[in-house]
């Protein structure tokens, strides 16, 4: 791939985004609002600038070629950095009002995310946010990709290019079903379950991790029974007796129906909840003033939260 000295027209960067999500030049043509042979020649165009094909055609419609998978990692930061800059030029003269786009974890839906921006628009009613949850290795990449300015996630990300620091350290839960053999006790090791089926958290996921080497460490793998992504999924599995499931603490007073929660004395039945951020990107001020925040607060108003 050999990019031209031409400069590249974000316009038709952006519509090729779009073909490569709809997969379908009609269909994203018509998102786009634009004619379907204007945006071909759009792709035509920027394919002659990188002197490299960017899709091949399946059927009626086209996948990314192996350089289109190239460009699009390259692409979508691309169009986040100039979507950022755009941003912080508009922001830079009132910090109190903008969008911060903030990523974390489906665990830190219920209440700790909720939470926080509670606090934060109490005395900053201008700032709006515009929220994802997924897994921690989606997490990191919507903040890789810029589509995320921070993200609350667990445990630290591996790429080097994203700063991250610890908010709180929280000691994980044994969840087992209401009359299970160990329900009337506080306190259980991963020893003491080693033998049940178990109910885990999607490959991908920070617990999914935390769990393989609680039981690692016990010479061990665990009877994998059912999968689940979302605490709640993962909770009523439990509650209906088909298995047990290490977890995050609840919120301090929510009861779980059918479901008991044991502390995991295990020595690693923990994780640290951090903040991220891409290292080298400038953050708009409305988005560094949050951060500021989170990272003040965010320990605190955890462990009001749980």
């Amino acid at each position: 791939m050999r990019i031209h000295h031409e400069c590249m027209d974000l316009q038709s960067v952006r519509w090729f985004l779009a073909v490569a999500e709809h997969g379908h030049v009609t269909n994203a043509a018509s998102e786009l609002r634009v004619s379907q042979p204007g945006l071909s020649r759009a792709i035509a165009r920027l394919e002659r600038e990188l002197d490299a094909p960017l899709f091949d055609r399946v059927g009626r419609g086209v996948v990314l070629s192996r350089y289109g998978r190239v460009f699009a990692e390259h692409a979508r930061r691309l169009v986040a950095e100039e979507e950022a800059a755009r941003r912080a030029l508009a922001q830079a003269a009132d910090p109190e009002r903008g969008e911060v786009s903030l990523a974390f974890l489906h665990t830190q839906g219920p209440s700790f995310v909720p939470g926080l921006i509670r606090r934060y628009r109490r005395d900053h009613p201008g700032v709006a946010f515009r929220l994802s949850q997924d897994r921690s290795e989606r997490v990191a990449a919507l903040v890789l990709d810029g589509r995320a300015d921070l993200a609350i996630t667990s445990p630290r990300p591996d790429d080097p290019s994203l700063t991250w620091r610890p908010l709180v350290t929280e000691r994980l839960q044994l969840a087992v079903p209401a009359d299970h053999r160990l329900a009337s006790r506080t306190r259980a090791r991963v020893r003491d379950v080693l033998a049940e089926p178990f109910v885990a958290f999607q490959v991908g996921t920070g617990l999914r991790a935390v769990t393989e080497e609680l039981f690692a460490a016990c010479g061990a793998r665990p009877r994998i029974a059912f999968e689940g992504e979302e605490t709640s999924t993962v909770r009523g599995l439990v509650a209906a007796g088909l298995g047990v499931a290490v977890v995050a603490p609840p919120p301090a007073g929510e009861d779980v129906p059918g479901v008991r929660h044991l502390t995991l004395a295990d020595p690693g039945g923990v994780r640290t909840i951090g903040l991220v951020w891409a290292a080298e990107r400038t953050l708009p001020p409305v988005v560094a003033g949050f951060r500021a925040f989170v990272l003040e607060r965010g320990g605190e108003l955890r462990g009001s939260a749980n």
